[in-house]
């Protein structure tokens, strides 16, 4: 703002306050629009399908590894 000359009428300042306010109003519209869209999980897993179900298999296997370690430890620790 240091291009600003600082001897400004109000009819300028009140002109550069609207510039500023519609410049806002636009980023914040623009901000919603691409949030709504990051956070679109059915789009994102849509668009990422293959990646999404092979991320699923791994974790379905890991996490089943998991269980069925647990109940080999405790059927082990039930049969001393």
């Amino acid at each position: 703002m240091s291009d600003l000359p600082a001897n400004r009428t109000p009819e300028q300042i009140r002109s550069n306050i609207e510039a500023t306010r519609k410049d806002l109003a636009f980023s914040v519209n623009d901000l919603r629009s691409k949030v709504t869209e990051i956070t679109n999980w059915r789009k994102q897993l849509a668009d990422n399908r293959e990646a999404a179900l092979a991320t699923a298999a791994v974790a379905g296997f890991v996490i089943g590894g998991g269980v069925a370690a647990t109940f080999s430890l405790l059927r082990k620790r039930r049969g001393r």
